[in-house]
């Protein structure tokens, strides 16, 4: 008999921003009983990100995002003139750059039926995009 769980969480997102999914995932955790294991998640998308990251002060949250809207603009900006991959909007590339700059799937460690978490870390869906999105993001415990 295997102790393998997995579930798939959908998301719905309003445009650019994290998402924290903290609470979910850790009733997932918790319904398990996993004694030791190790969670994965994945999001099943390519243009946004699961992130590690404080939970307790949302400025956070706002400095990622405007960091990361500074370092990738959209394909509107003049600096990046050079992009080809514009049909689907002036967001869409960009996103793409910003997902392969972050995780796309991530670990952590399972101990008596709870995430080994730092006492100010949040699990989050980091979206790139401005328009609505169903995003799904899987989780594996093993």
């Amino acid at each position: 008999m295997s102790n393998i769980q997995q579930r798939t969480f959908t998301l719905s997102t309003h445009g650019q921003g994290l998402y924290e999914i903290t609470d979910e995932i850790r009733s997932f955790v918790r319904s398990s009983g996993a004694v030791q294991a190790l969670l994965t998640l994945y999001v099943r998308h390519t243009s946004c990100s699961l992130l590690i990251q404080e939970n307790a002060d949302p400025e956070v949250q706002g400095d990622l995002k405007a960091y990361f809207a500074r370092l990738v603009p959209p394909t509107t900006d003049p600096q990046m003139s050079y992009l080809r991959h514009t049909y689907e909007g002036p967001d869409d590339m960009p996103a793409h750059i910003k997902a392969a700059m972050m995780p796309v799937s991530l670990s952590i460690p399972v101990s008596s039926a709870e995430m080994v978490l730092g006492t100010w870390q949040g699990i989050y869906l980091f979206e790139h995009r401005d328009a609505p999105h169903q995003r799904q993001i899987v989780a594996h415990l093993a």
